[in-house]
């Protein structure tokens, strides 16, 4: 395509629209959350302000920290309960809200995980964070981008609501919502 007899640059080749079905998301640490889920997010990015002085009107300046926003996976629950208490358990052992113990027992269930390393991770330290992967697919549902999310821990889980009212048979759901230090898109290639 031209304009003018010039060739159009910098134009998107490819016209397929990325389509919200087409993702899978692995936790490291909570792999049966993974197995159920049914929405995450590619969260934001803030880049900060600073701002320089003018005795006419302040100019904004690009800052210098980048804030990322939170994470959030929602996941159908089995009727076990296993994915859900994945992360409630990954939760109390970062927290043991009732004794010492429920750390030390959450930290000797979890020895058994194969983790990547770490940045908060020093030697002979038990690793509290997992990192993730959001697994983003073309229209083709051929494997196309990586979104990586490092050092990850869940900071909510919401409730789980029974309605003895209800007339239709929905699976019920939750939603774990997750703080990292960093996350990167790359892409894969594929085929």
């Amino acid at each position: 395509m031209s304009v003018l007899g010039r060739p159009t640059l910098n134009q998107i080749e490819n016209r397929n629209f990325l389509m919200p079905t087409g993702w899978h998301f692995n936790v490291v640490r909570a792999p049966k959350v993974s197995f159920f889920g049914t929405k995450v997010n590619v969260p934001t990015i803030d880049l900060g302000v600073a701002v320089q002085p003018n005795y006419l009107n302040d100019i904004p300046r690009a800052g210098e920290k980048m804030d990322f926003g939170d994470l959030t996976l929602e996941f159908l629950v089995d009727e076990n309960l296993e994915n859900y208490m994945e992360i409630q358990k990954w939760m109390r052992g970062l927290g043991f809200p009732e004794s010492l113990d429920e750390i030390y027992e959450w930290q000797r269930q979890t020895e058994s995980y194969d983790y990547p390393s770490s940045n908060y991770q020093r030697e002979g330290e038990l690793n509290l964070y997992s990192d993730g992967t959001l697994t983003i697919y073309n229209s083709a549902q051929q494997p196309a981008f990586k979104v990586i999310f490092e050092n990850m821990f869940p900071v909510n889980l919401t409730l789980l609501q029974f309605d003895a009212q209800t007339t239709d048979e929905t699976a019920i759901s939750a939603s774990a919502t997750f703080k990292y230090t960093v996350y990167n898109i790359r892409e894969i290639d594929c085929c």
